[in-house]
């Protein structure tokens, strides 16, 4: 879906560019930003546990937009490092990790044995897109196609929290987390044909 990912870039950049500018002219690093995103969605997750959907949205609000300015911060100053794409990529983990078992906390304690199901499933088919696009660039192809990547899923979850359909949200991330990944799956199939394997 091209169209689809060439917006995911416009908005991520539009979003950004004004902040890049202001924190390239501070001491803050890009990992440093990335540390403190993977903090605040653990903190979103701990209040979504509790309950507290409303400030937990608006928390992981917020984590969201660090995670968007780390990578930038990096390439606009020049500290692009094959550590900070690695520790990125774990802080996405653990944050996407978190969140959801947070969730899956409150519906716990709600005694909604259904949504906990649906949860691990969103959390599943999550890793899942991420590992798939992982596997494909590591055999050398591009695998960034599919329905749903990580801003939609963070943007749904925080739409849920702020919201109170905190079911549907996670309903509708793990639907669109397993459709993509059988995007990934055919998109993988098909590359690997393309090239004789």
């Amino acid at each position: 879906m091209p169209d689809l990912q060439q917006l995911r870039r416009r908005v991520g950049k539009h979003v950004a560019e004004p902040l890049v500018k202001a924190l390239s002219r501070s001491p803050i690093s890009p990992n440093q930003i990335t540390i403190t995103g993977i903090a605040a969605t653990i903190v979103a997750a701990w209040l979504a546990s509790e309950g507290r959907l409303v400030t937990s949205g608006l928390v992981l609000g917020a984590a969201s937009l660090l995670d968007l300015l780390d990578g930038a911060l990096a390439r606009a100053t020049g500290k692009v490092t094959k550590f900070g794409a690695i520790l990125d990529s774990t802080g996405d983990r653990i944050s996407e990790a978190a969140m959801l078992a947070g969730i899956a906390l409150w519906f716990a304690h709600t005694d909604n044995s259904t949504a906990i199901v649906i949860t691990y499933v969103a959390l599943i088919a999550s890793f899942l897109v991420s590992y798939l696009r992982a596997r494909g660039e590591a055999m050398g192809f591009d695998c960034t196609v599919g329905l749903c990547t990580r801003p939609e899923r963070v943007i749904v979850l925080a739409l849920g929290l702020l919201t109170g359909f905190v079911f549907v949200a996670v309903a509708i991330v793990a639907f669109c987390s397993s459709v993509t990944v059988v995007q990934r799956l055919l998109h993988l199939q098909r590359k690997g044909k393309e090239s004789g394997d």
